[in-house]
């Protein structure tokens, strides 16, 4: 979602696809960080009881979610924390963006083509770029095929820090195992070339 907002905000059309049920937050509740609140029940309330407080909180200043096409799981947001690392999403604006229509959200993809995306409720999607989030563990060999850019776990063939850039367009982004320092050298590299891209191919137009 926040990369959607990003997107948004730099004047892109962005889609998201919402694959799986998720806990959307609010980042505060009457001027107290979410998570804050959540704390401070947890010393007093069983971690049951705080995961309803929640979801009724986030129902109340969120809304009802599901008309956004976004479904909640059925195990509260703490819960999921504590049993799956599937940390809930803050909403930061992006729910106001996708009430406006300047985020719109779609289906899972059947398929992806040059130039966009069939969904699977067989609609055709425009698209100049495909941002894909692949979860903390690598999927890439599940849907990724003719490349030898990535070993069969997953991650680089090439170390970092040069495994950020394959052939056809094709980056990486976060598979340092390094935190957010090896995922900030990635998107610098990636975005400094994309951006030397755009202007050798409007240089010769």
């Amino acid at each position: 979602m926040e990369v959607c907002l990003d997107l948004c905000d730099h004047n892109a059309l962005p889609s998201m696809v919402a694959r799986d049920s998720v806990h959307v937050l609010p980042r505060e509740m009457l001027g107290v960080a979410t998570f804050s609140v959540a704390v401070f029940l947890l010393r007093f309330l069983p971690l049951w009881l705080v995961d309803r407080i929640l979801v009724v909180l986030a129902w109340l200043f969120l809304g009802d979610l599901g008309k956004l096409g976004i479904t909640r799981p059925s195990r509260g947001p703490l819960e999921l924390k504590n049993t799956k690392g599937r940390t809930p999403v803050l909403d930061i604006g992006a729910l106001a963006r996708i009430r406006s229509g300047d985020i719109e959200v779609v289906p899972g993809i059947r398929r992806l083509f040059r130039g966009g995306a069939e969904l699977v409720d067989g609609r055709h999607v425009a698209a100049d770029a495909v941002i894909l989030a692949t979860g903390y563990h690598s999927n890439v060999p599940q849907w990724l095929k003719g490349t030898d850019f990535f070993t069969e776990d997953g991650y680089p063939r090439v170390p970092f820090p040069h495994g950020w850039k394959g052939d056809s367009g094709l980056y990486s982004v976060g598979f340092t195992r390094r935190g957010l320092s090896g995922v900030s050298s990635d998107a610098i590299k990636v975005a400094q070339d994309i951006a030397m891209a755009w202007n050798h191919q409007t240089a010769t137009r």
